[in-house]
């Protein structure tokens, strides 16, 4: 498992612009250092994760929480909004991205074709999710999850409020694709017993 802190933190440089465009140089300086110092304390405290989990943990949810209860440390009047806002661009850049693809002939039912498989693999039991997966419908996908590592490892670090803004990750990126609807009505991060979620394709008229 390679965990590079500097490497890790290097992508997250979105969310240090905008932290650098909201407070002083020093205390921009002193957030990001405090995130580095976090971030591997959390690889230690937690180098066991499996590596499927890992891909989960190490990637977003960790360097997430590192960089927030920082910030929560030195700003923590702007800590929030901060990650809210960074992480709603991100997801929405994406979002514009699959809807240029979806002007694509073929692309939107390739893609939702992708999502069982895909489910499976990275919101499947060996990443610390469990689910439900509905049978298969024509043109559509749907899946429950009913247990989920953004909640468990971001309630432990003391911040589970973050969890609901990787939940809305997926309507940002998911929820303006033409020839797809996505639905969700509830999370587990905004406090209820599962995330529902369906994919399907739109009816042309």
């Amino acid at each position: 498992m390679n965990r590079n802190v500097e490497k890790t933190l290097k992508g997250k440089k979105f969310i240090k612009q905008e932290i650098e465009k909201c407070l002083d140089p020093e205390t921009a300086q002193e957030v990001w250092d405090n995130a580095h110092t976090r971030l591997g304390q959390f690889y230690g405290l937690y180098k066991d994760v499996p590596k499927k989990v890992a891909m989960h943990t190490d990637g977003f949810i960790f360097p997430a929480a590192a960089i927030y209860l920082a910030l929560k440390e030195y700003a923590p009047d702007k800590a929030y909004e901060i990650m809210k806002t960074t992480m709603k661009k991100k997801s929405e850049r994406s979002g514009r991205s699959l809807a240029k693809m979806a002007k694509i002939p073929g692309f939107t039912r390739f893609f939702l074709s992708l999502w069982p498989p895909v489910s499976r693999k990275m919101f499947g039991e060996a990443a610390g999710f469990k689910n439900v997966f509905y049978p298969a419908e024509k043109g559509c996908f749907r899946m429950d999850i009913t247990q989920c590592p953004y909640h468990r490892y971001l309630t432990e670090l003391g911040c589970p409020e973050l969890n609901i803004l990787f939940c809305d990750n997926d309507v940002y990126s998911y929820g303006n694709i033409p020839g797809l609807k996505f639905t969700r009505t509830k999370t587990i991060g905004a406090g209820n017993e599962l995330c529902d979620f369906r994919m399907e394709l739109v009816k042309k008229g």
